[in-house]
């Protein structure tokens, strides 16, 4: 077990959602944090807000995690405001909505550069003070990084190699005190799907499904707080995303129709029955 209280935090992707509800819910704890987005005017009221209330310290950071330089600073930055690193949350991620054969391939390039690249950058320049504290490293992923997902073939890609990336790493650092933890997801009510990207690239502008059914980002950030807290391998953290990994496993061929029919009843469905 380890508190959370004091501890030094980095969060990617904290202006909204899920990165959002999880910052709220660490300070809530006590724990100091460095909150990163492109959206620094969000970020910003995030960070007063949470000094204000919680009392902790939070630095922001404007950070496009696509971008290399912009990761190697946000930890530099991190190190040089407080000198170490506990926990790093990579939570930054975009979706998409689109059939392939309609989507333009720089579409699935900048969902790769974000959900895999973002988690690769961060990490790789974060890990020297992460070995050095045993702390924490988090991909926030998602289920379609178990079971690809129709109309999501870029999502889907990007969240297997995060998947992919984690466990080797975790493998790798097995034997260093280092804890590496998977978190997944299933359909979260959030911002993601109305950012989700259409097939030319742009924000989809509305969600196709019915969020108020779906998990709250704020009950999302509970589970990944206290899977820290607990050194928590995996999280799978909805009954349909156990079926859906276990299924595809199993039974992969009735995971296809299983999964096909339930993306026939989205509001304007991509494919049809």
């Amino acid at each position: 077990m380890q508190d959370i209280k004091n501890k030094i935090v980095i969060i990617t992707g904290a202006s909204s959602g899920i990165g959002r509800s999880l910052a709220t819910v660490l300070a809530s704890r006590g724990a100091n944090l460095v909150v990163a987005a492109r959206n620094a005017e969000a970020l910003n009221e995030l960070a007063e807000a949470l000094r204000r209330t919680y009392q902790v310290q939070v630095v922001a950071i404007q950070t496009d995690v696509s971008q290399e330089q912009d990761c190697r600073r946000l930890t530099e930055q991190a190190l040089s405001v407080f000198g170490r690193i506990d926990i790093l949350i990579n939570n930054a991620g975009l979706s998409m909505r689109a059939l392939f054969r309609d989507t333009e391939l720089s579409v699935l390039k900048n969902l790769m550069d974000v959900n895999f690249w973002g988690t690769v950058y961060c990490t790789k320049y974060a890990l020297p003070a992460l070995l050095e504290s045993k702390g924490t490293i988090v991909g926030v992923s998602s289920i379609a990084g178990f079971r690809g997902l129709p109309g999501r073939t870029g999502y889907s890609a990007s969240k297997f190699a995060m998947n992919g990336f984690v466990e080797s790493l975790r493998t790798e650092l097995l034997h260093t005190g280092v804890h590496v933890l998977l978190a997944c997801p299933g359909f979260t009510a959030s911002n993601i799907r109305v950012a989700a990207l259409s097939k030319d690239g742009s924000s989809h502008g509305e969600t196709s499904m019915e969020e108020g059914k779906m998990m709250s980002a704020d009950e999302v950030a509970v589970r990944i707080a206290d899977g820290i807290i607990k050194r928590q391998r995996t999280l799978v953290m909805t009954n349909q995303g156990k079926l859906a990994v276990w299924l595809n496993k199993l039974l992969p061929a009735l995971a296809d129709t299983m999964v096909y029919k339930h993306f026939t009843k989205e509001k304007n469905p991509l494919i049809r029955a």
